[in-house]
């Protein structure tokens, strides 16, 4: 048994509350179902809702990474153009 199977699942918010452009909270990455009937879920559901916030986080994690690798690559100067 999880050790949060114990307790209730507290609100993952942390007072950002702001839609990304897939309307997903900056703040808790909780979709706008998810944020509006929190209150009414089982803990069970809540648990649901964690994962796929930490899978939503992992995702977003990645493309910022990817993104940096790119911008990075992609600003690196040439150096076969200094021995030409």
């Amino acid at each position: 048994m999880n050790q949060l199977e114990f307790f209730d699942i507290p609100s993952p918010c942390i007072g950002v509350c702001t839609a990304n452009s897939k309307g997903y909270c900056k703040g808790c990455l909780r979709s706008r179902d998810e944020r509006i009937y929190w209150a009414k879920l089982s803990n069970e559901d809540r648990r649901k809702v964690i994962r796929l916030c930490a899978a939503r986080k992992r995702k977003l994690l990645d493309a910022m990474r990817k993104n940096a690798l790119t911008t990075e690559q992609n600003s690196t100067p040439q150096i076969d153009d200094l021995f030409n």
